[in-house]
């Protein structure tokens, strides 16, 4: 099947037989592909791996066939897109993310969007830490494992701003206690809930029920960003 100018952003790329690029790309229409790119580490090639960076928006023309694409042109599209520092560690950490929580070619627009826009809030300087956290749910929540963050599991009832609770990956909210290790407020699930950034304390303890979530859906992992990071 022959795709042509298939919005897309590469996640990954590693040398691939002798002179050819396996590159890993999230695309509007396709989801994540496997996309070979033939001949681009000879010097002189037609199709330069600068058109391969990550975090740029590309438009690309593939032949569909099987597991992998093969890769016809790539052109970027709009102004070059840099993330570089602690911006550029956290792109790579989306990137991961995308890669082991998806499966290639299942279609996700909506993750698409997500992706798209979390690149240009970390390019423009919004804050990393709550950008991340909005990202981590809006995958999830585009992934089919949205996270009830405003009511009880228990007995169902709205989240108390006061109380301490801990999320279970398997069925929600529960009541926790203060001082446990797992614990966070009602407030800050609530302001995740609401889409409205919590304090430096609500930030961290979000951060730490992120991690236990996503190593959840990764069957008991981790990534390696988690230890770049740590």
């Amino acid at each position: 099947m022959r795709v042509e100018q298939q919005p897309a952003f590469v996640l990954h790329a590693r040398p691939y037989r002798e002179t050819s690029l396996l590159v890993e790309c999230l695309t509007r229409d396709h989801g994540r592909l496997g996309v070979v790119a033939r001949g681009v580490r000879k010097e002189g090639a037609r199709l330069q791996r600068a058109q391969l960076e990550p975090f740029q928006r590309v438009e690309l023309d593939l032949i569909l066939k099987g597991e992998l694409a093969t890769l016809r042109t790539a052109e970027h599209v709009g102004a070059p897109q840099r993330l570089t520092g602690d911006a550029g560690m956290a792109g790579l950490y989306l990137n991961e993310l995308v890669v082991r929580l998806t499966g290639r070619q299942d279609p996700n627009p909506p993750l698409f969007v997500h992706y798209e826009r979390t690149l240009r809030r970390m390019a423009t300087g919004d804050a990393l830490a709550w950008t991340l956290r909005r990202f981590e749910r809006d995958m999830l929540d585009a992934l089919g494992y949205a996270l009830p963050l405003d009511i009880d599991a228990i007995d169902g009832e709205p989240l108390d701003p006061a109380l301490t609770y801990f999320y279970d990956p398997e069925s929600g909210v529960r009541p926790g206690r203060a001082g446990d290790a797992r614990g966070i407020r009602g407030a800050d699930l609530l302001a995740l809930a609401a889409d409205r950034s919590p304090d430096v304390a609500g930030l961290a303890s979000l951060r730490r029920m992120m991690r236990q979530i996503i190593s959840f859906h990764l069957g008991g992992g981790e990534l390696k960003a988690w230890r770049v990071l740590r």
